[in-house]
């Protein structure tokens, strides 16, 4: 129970600690407090997940039925283990990377603070609970996204709040009707709905609908996945990484908790809700991958793929079937670890180049080539090339969904899929192939070598090479994801 506590409360208030405290101005301590609540925070998390699974508390009561509990489950271990990979990961990288940045402080203190309530989103044991902590995420996360203080930046972080919180709204909506027809909000594999729901199945229906969508904004699906394009290319690289890899992924969290821990599938299975869902998560993966093909500022691009790669888990979930479930739970490690290996790439090239463009970085692998390298490779687990872990969790995602029974869905979402695939490879590998090969023009003599520091590389490294480590060997987590997807359905 306090290891859960810990590995909320510990940083959140270390963060807040970093913004009101002036002595931290020192940059020396300000890095020297942060390692430390990055450590404290991985132990604390890591040990949770070890001796308090399978167990619940009450930290306190709200009103006489509306408990605040935490919890440790197999869906807490899962998105509790890349939130804490890319956290620490990112976190390492910013130490060199935020050097010239301004507002050190604050964005460390906002960063802790950010961590802290992501595991408390992991640990959230009821839908009460995740939904506080959900509006939480969204108001402490705003300040990395405006960091910079440019217009730009404001209006993307108000954009970004906006769009937060009228899905959060639209779902808080679903979570008063959840209420009525529920005898509780504790999250339980298979859906809470009593007997008497049957009676109303029409407005939970409509409810769940709204659930859907309101939480699938942070996820970025469409119609309301336009923050998300804005936010990156202003926030900082390590900030977009967080974004990207982990954020969005609260998203995901929060509806697979509301259809297969609240609703059940056997409420939505056949419905006009699961066909309105497959519908707009397979235009997202289209109409993201063909944005991201048409972007060429690099950061903007990675952030429409984040559009479109994330409705890839979004379409196995809608599809309610076990093999399509495990590919979506294993693109949510396989994406969170490439995509924060890409963005750091990106911002490593950044940081030393000052260049945001793909044009003009022709040649960039004759000077940092093991940052393009590790690019490369992530690429190729995005387009789903053996033998990465997205080659594994996309073939989970095409298999599940030819073996559903789901009429036009079972050849369609496939189809999307692939046609995704090759959108990805024509927008991620222009920039390896111009970036190893420049051609006969290229001015070699003016090449010099200079990759950013081990602070940058090193946390590259390790991302890049765990997603290549998925793909090699991802028999024991499968048949673990396969287990807990036949539990939930």
């Amino acid at each position: 129970m306090y290891l859960i506590l810990l590995s909320v409360f510990v940083p959140i208030l270390m963060g807040i600690l970093l913004l009101v405290r002036k002595e931290y101005a020192d940059r020396r301590r300000l890095l020297a407090v942060t390692g430390v609540g990055f450590a404290l925070t991985g132990i604390f998390a890591a040990a949770a997940l070890t001796t308090a699974y399978g167990t619940s508390f009450t930290l306190f009561y709200l009103t006489e039925t509306l408990p605040i509990v935490f919890a440790v489950d197999e869906m807490s271990v899962l998105f509790s283990c890349i939130v804490l990979i890319v956290l620490i990961c990112a976190g390492v990288f910013s130490f060199a990377y935020m050097k010239h940045e301004t507002k050190e402080k604050r964005y460390y203190g906002f960063y802790l603070i950010v961590f802290g309530v992501l595991n408390a989103l992991c640990f959230a044991g009821n839908l009460l609970t995740f939904y506080l902590f959900f509006e939480m995420l969204t108001l402490t996360s705003m300040p990395l996204v405006l960091h910079n203080g440019s217009h730009e930046a404001i209006m993307a972080g108000l954009k970004y709040l906006f769009f937060s919180m009228c899905g959060a709204y639209m779902a808080l909506f679903g979570v008063f009707l959840i209420s009525q027809n529920c005898s509780t909000l504790t999250f339980t594999a298979g859906g809470v709905l009593s007997g008497a729901a049957a009676s109303h199945t029409g407005i939970l229906l409509i409810a769940a609908f709204g659930m859907i969508v309101g939480f699938g904004v942070k996820a970025g699906m469409f119609p309301l996945h336009a923050w998300l394009p804005t936010a990156h290319p202003v926030a900082p690289a390590p900030a977009s990484a967080v974004l990207s890899a982990v954020i969005v992924k609260a998203g995901v969290l929060a509806i697979i908790r509301t259809v297969y821990y609240i609703f059940g599938t056997d409420f939505l299975r056949g419905t006009w809700v699961q066909t309105a869902w497959l519908i707009l998560t397979l235009i997202t993966v289209f109409m993201g991958s063909m944005l991201a093909y048409r972007e060429p500022v690099l950061k903007k691009r990675l952030a429409y793929s984040t559009v479109s790669q994330l409705s890839y888990i979004l379409f196995g979930l809608a599809t309610m079937g076990a093999e399509a479930v495990t590919g979506s739970l294993l693109h949510v490690l396989a994406h969170g670890l490439i995509k924060t290996a890409l963005f750091l790439c990106a911002g490593a090239i950044i940081y030393t180049t000052g260049k945001t463009r793909v044009d003009e970085l022709r040649g960039i692998g004759k000077e940092m080539p093991l940052t393009l390298w590790c690019y490369t490779i992530a690429s190729l687990g995005l387009i789903g090339i053996p033998p990465t872990g997205g080659f594994v969790s996309k073939w989970h995602l095409a298999v599940g969904s030819l073996a559903d029974a789901l009429p036009v869905f079972r050849w369609l979402g496939p189809a999307v899929l692939l046609v995704s695939a090759l959108l990805t490879a024509g927008y991620l590998l222009p920039l390896t192939v111009q970036g190893f090969l420049p051609g006969a023009d290229y001015d070699y003599g003016q090449c010099r070598k200079r990759e950013p520091s081990p602070l940058m590389t090193v946390p590259i490294t390790v991302v890049t090479v765990l997603s290549v480590l998925l793909g090699l060997f991802p028999a024991q987590l499968t048949d673990w994801l396969m287990r807990l997807a036949d539990r939930i359905i």
